[in-house]
């Protein structure tokens, strides 16, 4: 990425959730990046490394606003219902067309779900779910941009580029009450 478009990025955390390691970075303007939960916080350090560098400090001199990120990220991984659509997030360098995207994201509710076609739709660019699924892909900040909620044509899944791909979409959705796939049959739905 250039480095003039770039998001000065001048802190970092890796802190434990239910769901496991999860990294941030964040600038003066907002969040940079977010990263969902892997097995190991060396996994999640390394990553963030990588895409912000040795200047950002770590941990050190956290903002109110980050603390109480990285509270409310703790408490939605532990299955609590959270809104992060207050949360600011600095996106310099990104397209105007991801912005759309991304903005149109935003404005879903926890628990609430749309297709990569509709989404398109609400961000005034009808018509291009594959180009839209490719922006979600590029999302630097992942749970407050909430791609998760973003399915497939006909309730299906689709993709997810977040470690654990599909699996952890359909892990993040269940902590929203959303249920991916058939219903369960009659007879699972009594309980004898």
């Amino acid at each position: 990425m250039n480095a003039a478009l770039s998001p000065e990025t001048i802190g970092r955390a890796v802190f434990e959730t239910a769901l496991g390691f999860m990294g941030i970075a964040w600038s003066e303007s907002g969040l940079t990046r977010l990263h969902l939960a892997e097995k190991s916080r060396g996994s999640v350090e390394r990553r963030l490394l990588r895409e912000v560098g040795n200047s950002a400090a770590a941990g050190a001199g956290m903002p109110a606003w980050v603390v109480e990120l990285v509270d409310s990220i703790k408490a939605y991984a532990a299955g609590e219902q959270v809104d992060f659509s207050n949360v600011p997030v600095d996106l310099s360098g990104v397209d105007n067309f991801r912005l759309a995207i991304y903005d149109a994201a935003r404005k879903l509710g926890f628990g609430e779900t749309t297709t990569y076609g509709e989404l398109a739709k609400r961000a005034g660019k009808a018509g291009l779910p594959r180009e839209t699924g490719a922006a979600l892909g590029a999302n630097p900040v992942p749970l407050v941009i909430p791609c998760h909620r973003i399915l497939a044509a006909g309730g299906k899944i689709g993709g997810f580029s977040a470690p654990g791909g599909s699996v952890a979409k359909e892990r993040m959705l269940a902590l929203e009450g959303v249920r991916i796939g058939p219903p369960p049959s009659t007879q699972a739905a009594f309980s004898f």
